[in-house]
Formats: structure tokens, C-alpha cells, sequence
């Protein structure tokens, strides 16, 4: 396929020189009604840009296939059979992936470290989710991909159960073994779906993680907007081979998503697609040789913990994102909380995750030298003066297997059924109501349906003492939590 061709961005070209005058969407007329002071700040080609797809970009029978000959590209570009662009994010993808699989009722095997979207999902669905837990590493406080074996084992034991729901990398950089989770998937005839949100960029270059459509994934999400170049809520899934229907796939993304999809969001993976076609290996080499001079230079830093090649191995990790900067910070005295807000307000650096005990910086092709030299020198600043800090109550750190609760009721039937809201040490034993997700990076700690345990509850309060935030919750305080009516 002609790679150079990007077919949306061609379409917007060619919209403004026909100058087309419309009568229907956007309001703003291609910015002739924006107020001149959002203009100042947002620009005026991006609104030129905001063209309605249908009777814009292209007519209303779709006739000449804008956004179809996009995604047929894309999904050339990444060696699948077919891609669907998302314009509200993976949290969409995800959804749709999986009620393509599996329907009201039915058994889902879900790797348990999932992000809230996917909870989401399994609520709105009423899938009845078989959790798959991670492997806690007790040391790091850090959950690693579920393994073959996992999976095989939780087969065996819900041979009713309708495909996979996993989760790589993670929020970390840790990566699963797709390939031999795939195969044990396929011996029982089910797909496996990968969660491969941070994984746009794996595709493009050899010395990265396996991209999970190499091996025997039969459907991967991806949001571009998180290591790609791509805008926010820029996604795209991806289908091989014949386990999952496509046209199944396309009703159900129909169901979920926007009739009003963002001509920019597709642009912008038009473009994005192209440019990885023709520059991402050496765009993305540059990135890991600038990425492995700057992860030396991080472990060399006294008080700072560098995740790094000694995390994988049975019980741990298969692969590593090495574009992944996970940095435990508790040597240093201080929560991975307090090292997040001091970058951002004493460096002006903002990281992309943090929790009790880390941070996390995701580094792209498009972070040079001088931006990877103002991370390294807030680094070296936030080790020198973390003694200045204001010293926190510890958080009460649960011990390895303590958040595998026992899931006692469909998520959805919990979710919308009778609740109330009950002092924290006396929801121990109920059954959660809501989804409880310290934030970022977003999974939860308690989902609805499972039985909340008493590890769970002092995690949550304690870190909640200590900067946690937790945004889905009723009560974000922790004094108070949601569970099933008696």
C-alpha cells in the first residue's frame, strides 16, 4: 500500500480548496464564529481543521472512503487484518473489544491489574469477570503481568469462560508474555484481547517489546495519543485473524462510540501512521539511545531506584519497555506522591504516574536532549532537597495476595443495585458498590462485587493521609464507602 498517502488530511486539503460553505456542523464554522480571545490561545487552523466527516470531509454515502482507506492503512502498517479508529481514547476500545467477546452473563478471564476503563466495561456490559491476578512483587510493591501458566489454570477452570482480557505493558513498562498467553488462549479455542495502551510505538522498531500482534494476539488496543503523536483521545483497535467477528466488532463499536467522531483525532492518526511508516525506526532508535544514556545517569543518583532488566524472569516480568522511567523514591523518605508535586511545582516537570512508593516518566521520539537533560537535573534537584519535604504518615502497604478479594456478585448487578454508604471499618466484609481507584495511574483497588477486605481499607485510608487521590470514589476522603444494601 502507498504509505505516503495520508487519506484524512488529504480530505481537509481538499475541503479548503473547494471552499465549501456548510450548513450543518460545527457551529463554529470553521472558526468564523470563535470568539477571537479562544483563537489567541487555541489557533485558528485548528478550528479550520474541525470539518463534519459526513457532508465535509466526504458525502453522505461515504463514497469515496476517507476514513475507511485511513484505517486500511493502518492496519497495513502494523500487520493486521483490520484497524477501527477510536476518537474517545482506548476507554472506548477497550469496551468494545470486549463485548465483541463476550455478552451479559457471560465468563471473561481479565487480568485484574486493568485500568478503571475496563471495570467500566464489565459494569455496562454485566460480563462476569474471572480475575487473573498479577504477579506482586513484594519488594517493589509492583504487580507484574499474569503468565501462561495463570491463564492456563484459570481456563481449566471456566472452560465456559468466552476469551482474555489482558493487560501490557502495564502503567509500569512491564510486559506480558502475549505470545505464550496467545497460544494457551488458542488451545482452548477463545481470543485473547490485549489492553495495549501504551504500546502504540511497539510496532515500529526491533529492539522494543513484542508488539502484540506479532504473536498471536487476535485483538490489540492501542491509544496513540499516549506514546505516539497523536491528539488526546486518539485510539485505534486492531483485529486478526477470524476468532472475533469484524462486523461483530464494527456493531459494537457502533454502539459505544460517537456519532460525531473528531476529524482531528483522525487526522492526526493519518498522519502519525504515515510518519511511522516512513521515519519511526529511525525516529524511535534515536529515542532508545538517548533514553539508555539518560537511564545510566538515573541510577547513578543516591536515593533514587531505577526499575530495571532485573525484574523479569518467572514471577516477574517477560519484557520491559525500556521508553518506561519507573523510580522508586522511598530511600530518599518521601511518597512517589510528594516527588510528583514537588517536580511540578519547584521544576515545572510533570510526571506521567506516581504512587506510595514511585514515579513514572514516559519518554517518547519526541523528548530531545534538552528535555531529557531538564529531567535529569529535576531528578538530581529532587534527591538533593527531598530532606525539605514535610514527613507524611506512612502508608499501610498491603501484603502480597491481600487485594485478591473474592468477587461476589456481577459488578453491574452490585454497581446499579440497592447501596449505601457505610464508615470505612464497617465495610469490612460487605461488598463493594463502586469502583475505588487511586489516581493516577487508575486501578482500582475495589471494584463492585467483591468483598471488601481489611488490608484494602487501610491502604486506601492511609494513602489517602498521604497524598493519595482518589477521584471515582463517593467519598475520596476514604471515611466513608459504598457497598451493597443489606
Amino acid at each position: 500500500m502507498d504509505h505516503a498517502r495520508t487519506p484524512v488530511l488529504e480530505a481537509v486539503e481538499a475541503f479548503h480548496r473547494r471552499g465549501d460553505v456548510v450548513f450543518g456542523p460545527p457551529g463554529h464554522r470553521q472558526g468564523l464564529g470563535v470568539d477571537p480571545r479562544v483563537l489567541a490561545v487555541l489557533g485558528e487552523r485548528m478550528f479550520a481543521a474541525d470539518i463534519l466527516t459526513l457532508n465535509g470531509l466526504d458525502d453522505r454515502r461515504e463514497s469515496q472512503g476517507v476514513v475507511s482507506q485511513a484505517e486500511e492503512l493502518m492496519a497495513d502498517a502494523v500487520g493486521a487484518d483490520k484497524a477501527f479508529f477510536s476518537t474517545c481514547g482506548s476507554s472506548l476500545s477497550v469496551k468494545s473489544a470486549m463485548i465483541s467477546v463476550a455478552g451479559p452473563g457471560e465468563k471473561l478471564l481479565v487480568s485484574r491489574n486493568a485500568h478503571k476503563s475496563v471495570i467500566a466495561g464489565v459494569i455496562i456490559s454485566g460480563i462476569d469477570p474471572v480475575w487473573v491476578h498479577p504477579h506482586f512483587d513484594a519488594r517493589l510493591h509492583l504487580a507484574h503481568p499474569p503468565e501462561p501458566a495463570d491463564v492456563r489454570a484459570a481456563l481449566q477452570a471456566n472452560p465456559d469462560a468466552k476469551g482474555m482480557l489482558l493487560i501490557s505493558p502495564t502503567d509500569w513498562g512491564t510486559c506480558a508474555d502475549i505470545g505464550g498467553v496467545a497460544d494457551v488462549c488458542h488451545e482452548f479455542d477463545v481470543p485473547l484481547v490485549v489492553d495495549e495502551a501504551w504500546g502504540a510505538h511497539l510496532p515500529f522498531h526491533p529492539d522494543l517489546p513484542e508488539w502484540g500482534m506479532n504473536v498471536g494476539a487476535d485483538l490489540v488496543v492501542t491509544s496513540v495519543h499516549k506514546m505516539g503523536g497523536a491528539i488526546e483521545q486518539s485510539s485505534v483497535f486492531h483485529l486478526k485473524g477470524g476468532r472475533v467477528d469484524p462486523d461483530v466488532l464494527s456493531a459494537r463499536e457502533d454502539l459505544l462510540g460517537t456519532t460525531s467522531s473528531s476529524p482531528l483525532v483522525y487526522a492526526s492518526l493519518d498522519g502519525w501512521r504515515r510518519q511511522m511508516v516512513e521515519q519511526g525506526g529511525e525516529l524511535l532508535g534515536a529515542a532508545l539511545e538517548r533514553t539508555g544514556r539518560l537511564r545510566e545517569a538515573v541510577a547513578g543518583i543516591e536515593g533514587l531506584e531505577l526499575m530495571g532488566r532485573e525484574v523479569l524472569g518467572t514471577g516477574g516480568a517477560f519484557e520491559l519497555d525500556p521508553l518506561a522511567l519507573t523510580i522508586d523514591v522511598r530511600a530518599l523518605g518521601i511518597s512517589g506522591f510528594q516527588a510528583g508535586d514537588w517536580l511540578r511545582s519547584a521544576c515545572q516537570v510533570d510526571v506521567g504516574s506516581a504512587d506510595t512508593c514511585r514515579i513514572g516518566a514516559r519518554l517518547t521520539y519526541a523528548d530531545d536532549e534538552s528535555r531529557l537533560a531538564r529531567l535529569l537535573d529535576s531528578l538530581r534537584r529532587l534527591a538533593a532537597e527531598s530532606g525539605t519535604l514535610e514527613e507524611l504518615p506512612p502508608v499501610q502497604l498491603p501484603p502480597p495476595h491481600s487485594l485478591e478479594l473474592e468477587n461476589a456478585m456481577l459488578p453491574r448487578d452490585a454497581f446499579f443495585g440497592p447501596a449505601e454508604q457505610v464508615p470505612a471499618e464497617q465495610a469490612v466484609g460487605r461488598i463493594a458498590a463502586e469502583v475505588v481507584s487511586p489516581y493516577p495511574p487508575g486501578v482500582p483497588v475495589l471494584t463492585p462485587g467483591e468483598v471488601v477486605g481489611a488490608e484494602a481499607v487501610d491502604y486506601l485510608r492511609s494513602g489517602v493521609a498521604a497524598g493519595m487521590l482518589v477521584p471515582d470514589a463517593a467519598d475520596g476522603s476514604m471515611e466513608t464507602l459504598r457497598v451493597v444494601a443489606r
